[in-house]
């Protein structure tokens, strides 16, 4: 089997998961309740977020606070100050993907 499968969890709990780390990418799933965040922080490789459920309220470095709902895909640069939180109330699920990996960076 050439072949690897990784499932995501299904919750609508809090949920930060590490699906794939590997020396190419970084692959996590996010599952945030309302009101929820994640740490303020600076993206340690290029990030492509994917939005799965609920909007995503983004603000990075000093932008203003933006809204992105189901379906949209979010590029930030390396080094960009991010603030993600779910201020709706749907449970809001999205997926980052992390290239290079960040181990290849350092």
């Amino acid at each position: 089997m050439l072949e690897k499968k990784y499932l995501l969890t299904q919750t609508n709990n809090k949920l930060i998961e590490k699906v794939i780390l590997d020396e190419n990418l970084n692959y996590m799933h996010m599952v945030l309740p309302k009101n929820d965040r994640l740490p303020e922080h600076y993206a340690n490789s290029n990030v492509y977020m994917t939005v799965i459920r609920g909007i995503v309220s983004l603000q990075l470095d000093d932008q203003e606070l933006k809204k992105f709902e189901k379906g949209s895909i979010i590029v930030i640069p390396y080094k960009t100050k991010m603030n993600v939180v779910n201020y709706d109330e749907e449970v809001l699920e999205i997926t980052v993907v992390k290239v290079p990996s960040p181990d290849k960076i350092k």
